[in-house]
């Protein structure tokens, strides 16, 4: 059975309010969380990405009480990550009412973080972020904190590993082309896609809705992700999901 392919608007949330910058700096408000949280429910959106961009421990009680404000305003499912370093902080996040958690930095200095996450609250509910990014060796690698650390792990290797470990799901994110919106890093998302089992959702660059068709047309990826151009209104969900269908990629309405 052929799946549909699923549209996800992300959230990067920083002390409440929704932020959106290039190659993750210079970032600027963006809105509510909430309020674009239904916003993107109404208008067709699959499911949606919260990301703590932040997040410290500290800042775990804002966190939590947010994901109960949008949880009680949604229907589709929703994936909070950002500062989750512990199987505490998954139960935190999942029992505030998210359907999914995500893991990065933590996941790259505890892979068994991964597997506790999943053995606990199933498979599904475990999705492991990778930002990668070219390097001197023109290889892929993988960047911890906010795309700030080098790790020097090879990305296309690392998303093997964590499906290994028990991941659910890639969030796969191209810091080369994140906020650029020069489209969808193709190559380095069929990369990914062609080695594991488990589903991938693109993320970084897209600006247009032929970038949303180019990647669904060019890789088996699962899901794409964006923020800007929803953010801004440069087209909503409804209108991307008709023009993706009028180019024969099988979508919700």
């Amino acid at each position: 059975m052929t799946l549909s392919k699923r549209i996800i608007p992300c959230l990067d949330v920083k002390e409440g309010r929704v932020v959106k910058g290039e190659h993750f700096v210079n970032l600027k408000d963006a809105g509510d969380p909430v309020e674009l949280g239904s916003k993107y429910r109404d208008d067709g959106a699959d499911e949606l990405v919260f990301l703590d961009i932040t997040a410290s421990p500290e800042k775990r009680k804002t966190v939590s009480e947010m994901v109960r404000n949008v949880a009680s305003k949604l229907d589709i499912p929703f994936t909070v990550g950002g500062g989750i370093g512990s199987i505490e902080d998954a139960r935190n996040i999942l029992c505030s009412g998210a359907d999914k958690v995500g893991i990065n930095t933590r996941a790259i200095e505890k892979p068994e973080l991964i597997t506790e996450i999943s053995e606990r609250f199933g498979r599904q509910c475990c999705v492991v972020a990778i930002d990668a990014k070219r390097n001197e060796n023109n290889m892929f690698e993988v960047f911890s904190y906010g795309a700030r650390k080098s790790t020097g792990i090879d990305a296309i290797q690392w998303s093997q590993e964590v499906e290994k470990l028990g991941a659910g799901e890639i969030l796969l994110t191209s810091i080369d082309r994140d906020g650029t919106e020069d489209g969808f890093d193709v190559e380095l998302t069929k990369e990914i896609v062609d080695k594991v089992n488990i589903p991938v959702i693109a993320s970084g660059g897209c600006g247009s809705m032929e970038h949303f068709a180019d990647v669904f047309d060019k890789t088996n990826v699962d899901a794409a992700l964006a923020a800007s151009v929803f953010h801004y209104n440069q087209f909503d969900i409804s209108s991307l999901k008709r023009f993706l269908k009028e180019n024969e990629v099988l979508v919700r309405i």
